[in-house]
C-alpha cells in the first residue's frame, strides 16, 4: 500500500535557518522536508551549502516526526553527504534525473544502509514509454523495490525539454505533460511505485493550486512538491478525509459487508474497491478528516 506522503517542502542547503527547520522549531508541521543541493543552489554556493548542511547533519535530533531527505546533485555529493556525522538521521535522498543508466551508481553508495530513495523522472527518456518501462525493470531488481519510497515528477524540467514553461491560468494536467503523467501512473503504479505530483510554483493562485491538487490526487498521486511553507496548508487539506468517503472505505473492508453493496448511491464492490478503502483509511490517519464545509476533525 502507498504511503501518503502530503506536501514535501524543499528547503535550500544554504538555507540561513536550516538547523531551526530540520529539528521542527520553525515550521514544525511540516511532514516532509527536502533539503536542497540541486537547482536550488548555484555553482558558486555548493561548497558553503555542503559545510552548512554538514554542521546541521551534526546537531540534528533524531527525535524529529518530520521525514528529512538530502536532494543531492550527483553520486559525487552524495558520497559526500553520506560521509557526514549524522547521515544516518536522514530518511533517505532525493535522487535528480534518474534515467536506467545512471540509478545504479546512486543505489551502491546507500546499498549498505537504511535510507530510502525517491528518484526524480525529470529527463527525456520520460517521454518514451519503452525507456520508462525498462527504468521499471531497474527498481523491480534484487533489494532495489522496497528501497524506493517514491518517484517524483519533476514537472519543471519535463516542460523545460520541451521549450515551455507552465501557463498562469492552468494546472500542469492542461498542458503537454497531462498525458505523460497519466501514462507514468499507469506505468508504475500497478507495479507497485507510487508517484508525487510536480510543483506548483505560481504562489499568488491558491484556487488553481487547490484545484491541480485535485486532480493530482485523481491521478493517485501519494504527494506534492511545495517551493514555500504556505502552500502546505493548502496541499495537506484536500489529504484529509471526507467522513462521508471513510465510511464507505470502512464498510468496504468490512468482513461482514456482502461482495456489492450499495452507499451513499454509488455500487461498491469489495474485490476491486479494496485497495482504495485501505489507502483512504491510512490518509486519514496521517491527515485526519474533513467535513464538506472543510471543517478538520
Amino acid at each position: 500500500m502507498h504511503k501518503s506522503l502530503g506536501a514535501s517542502l524543499y528547503v535550500p542547503a544554504n538555507h540561513k535557518d536550516l538547523a531551526r527547520i530540520a529539528n521542527g522549531e520553525k515550521l514544525p508541521d511540516a511532514r516532509s522536508l527536502i533539503f536542497c543541493l540541486e537547482d536550488a543552489i548555484a555553482d558558486r554556493e555548493l561548497s558553503w551549502s555542503l559545510f552548512n548542511l554538514s554542521v546541521v547533519l551534526a546537531n540534528m535530533r533524531g527525535d524529529v516526526t518530520a521525514e528529512r531527505f538530502v536532494r543531492v546533485r550527483n553520486p559525487d555529493v552524495m558520497a559526500r553527504v553520506l560521509a557526514m556525522p549524522g547521515a544516518e538521521k536522514l530518511t533517505g535522498f532525493v535522487l535528480p534525473k534518474i534515467t536506467r543508466h545512471n540509478f545504479e551508481t546512486y543505489f551502491r553508495l546507500v546499498r549498505d544502509t537504511d535510507h530510502v530513495l525517491m528518484p526524480t523522472l525529470e529527463t527525456a527518456e520520460v517521454f518514451c514509454d519503452s525507456e520508462m518501462q525498462q527504468l521499471r525493470a531497474v527498481f523491480e531488481g534484487p533489494g532495489v523495490r522496497h528501497r524506493i519510497l517514491a518517484l517524483r515528477i519533476g514537472g519543471n524540467d519535463l516542460l523545460a525539454l520541451l521549450g515551455l514553461r507552465r501557463p498562469r491560468g492552468m494546472t500542469i494536467y492542461r498542458t503537454p505533460l497531462g498525458p505523460v503523467i497519466a501514462r507514468l501512473v499507469t506505468t508504475f503504479r500497478p507495479w507497485g511505485f507510487a508517484l508525487t505530483a510536480p510543483v506548483f510554483e505560481y504562489l499568488d493562485l491558491p484556487e488553481l493550486l487547490d484545484q491541480e491538487v485535485l486532480e493530482d490526487l485523481a491521478h493517485g498521486m501519494v504527494g506534492k512538491t511545495a517551493i514555500h511553507p504556505t502552500q502546505i496548508g493548502p496541499i495537506e487539506q484536500h489529504y484529509q478525509v471526507r467522513p462521508q468517503d471513510l465510511a464507505v472505505a470502512r464498510a468496504i473492508l468490512d468482513d461482514a459487508s456482502p461482495a456489492v453493496f450499495r452507499m451513499d448511491d454509488a455500487m461498491c464492490e469489495v474485490a476491486t474497491h479494496r485497495a482504495w478503502a485501505e489507502r483512504l483509511v491510512e490518509q486519514s490517519h496521517r491527515f485526519g478528516s474533513r467535513s464538506m464545509e472543510g471543517e478538520t476533525s
